[in-house]
């Protein structure tokens, strides 16, 4: 799945935290944003050839040849979970990692078959795979795109050779560039390439070449991530004890800038605070998720938003996949799934989700989506008369008019100091509702 910058990542994931099973239903229960009917599916495979140096992903080195294994319980885990969700159609397919360009094509065969199996699964329907240029040599893309993969997300991460070694990845820039070229010929319109930027010591010159040639190969679909240094990565042990410097924040402020720009320049639409698109090119599955769709995400460490018809439930529920792929297999054949975690959203929760994603994109959040959740409290009850949200509208960061709510240019660009004064005063005002003590 696309990554959340931490903070975002932190207050989205608060809605979700608690006790295994919990309910906390909320005064007013109505129909959530999103069809009943149709889900979106995650597919995760947890393994790589190594772990790069910067990355905390739920990701693992296999040990042994497993794969049918865990082919066989990633196809238990579908149909245990697409039936719990009664939803009838699933409207896109993305395969994440860990390497899913690993697996084998028979194995994203067997997935989709099974889900078009016990749901619709429209013969258009974006099914995008994650390749590493070292696992995604041409023969092996058009297997992939016979088992009925249709979209390509390409994790290059840097166009020098020096960043690469630094993140630990295990391609060249010649690698990528050939890997890209030949997704693109395979793959038009639907390759998207994955960067990183403000690593340590990579200075403004050497980003400007990375989008100078990032741009003469490129597909129609360019997804940038600002390097953070996670905790238990040897990138974050390697700065803290000394051995690299920290990347200066102001520089990855400028080199960010500075792509959003390029890419605006070059006809790339930031529709997403890390994505950019031209020609219509958007991920419809990433689109589920900041549109606050339901998904069903299935294999270790898997997440889920959707509402379990299938066993009574009314309220759209969060849940969680064991995370370790031994001990995940072992309950899905077991019971038909692995999920480690559920916990009931109430309109609270899901107001507050809706505001974190939503105000990642473009369009922001519209005065129907929102009050799809809850009818009586409108985007104008809640932020119109806030004095601080106020100031923030007034320095043209937010925008709140008859579109409904979402930032400007300026404003998506520091998201993240936004959010914290946006979801106290939902908070406020939500309390001082149930209160009565407007």
């Amino acid at each position: 799945m696309n990554r959340l910058s931490p903070r975002a990542a932190v207050l989205c994931q608060g809605a979700v935290r608690g006790l295994c099973v919990s309910s906390r239903q909320g005064r007013e229960s109505v129909a959530k944003p999103c069809s009943e009917e149709e889900a979106a599916l995650y597919v995760h495979w947890p393994y790589c050839e190594k772990r790069c140096t910067y990355c905390n992903f739920n990701k693992y080195i296999p040990r042994s040849d497993n794969e049918a294994a865990i082919r066989s319980c990633l196809v238990q885990e579908a149909r245990t979970l697409i039936r719990l969700s009664q939803v009838h159609r699933i409207t896109s397919v993305f395969f994440g990692g860990g390497t899913p360009s690993l697996a084998s094509h028979g194995t994203i065969a067997a997935v989709l078959e099974a889900v078009s199996q016990t749901a619709l699964l429209p013969q258009d329907a974006e099914i995008t795979l994650e390749a590493n240029p070292t696992s995604a040599e041409r023969s092996r893309l058009q297997q992939f795109q016979k088992a009925g993969v249709n979209r390509l997300s390409v994790g290059v991460q840097s166009l020098d050779d020096q960043e690469l070694l630094l993140l630990g990845r295990t391609h060249s820039t010649s690698e990528a560039q050939k890997t890209l070229e030949e997704a693109c010929n395979l793959f038009p319109g639907r390759t998207s390439v994955d960067i990183i930027f403000g690593l340590p010591g990579q200075s403004l010159a050497s980003w400007h070449r990375t989008l100078r040639q990032l741009l003469d190969i490129c597909d129609d679909h360019v997804s940038l991530y600002q390097l953070t240094l996670e905790r238990g990565t040897s990138l974050f042990k390697m700065v803290q004890d000394g051995r690299l410097s920290t990347p200066d924040m102001e520089v990855a402020s400028q080199m960010y800038e500075d792509a959003r720009r390029t890419l605006s320049e070059s006809g790339f639409r930031q529709y997403e605070v890390s994505n950019f698109a031209r020609n219509g090119a958007l991920s419809a599955h990433n689109m589920s998720y900041w549109l606050g769709k339901q998904y069903i995400g299935i294999g270790p460490g898997a997440h889920s938003r959707f509402v379990p018809r299938g066993s009574g439930g009314q309220q759209r529920q969060a849940r969680i996949q064991t995370l370790e792929p031994e001990p995940w297999m072992k309950e899905v054949m077991h019971y038909g799934h692995g999920t480690r975690k559920v916990t009931e959203l109430n309109d609270l929760d899901v107001l507050s989700e809706t505001l974190v994603q939503g105000l990642r994109t473009d369009i922001g959040i519209t005065h129907e989506r929102w009050q799809q959740i809850v009818p009586s409290l409108s985007l104008y009850h809640v932020f119109g008369a806030s004095q601080e949200i106020g100031e923030l509208r007034q320095a043209g960061l937010l925008v709140l008019d008859e579109r409904g709510l979402r930032c400007s240019w300026k404003g998506l660009a520091v998201l993240d100091s936004l959010l914290l004064p946006l979801l106290t005063q939902l908070q406020e005002h939500w309390a001082q509702r149930e209160t009565g003590t407007f």
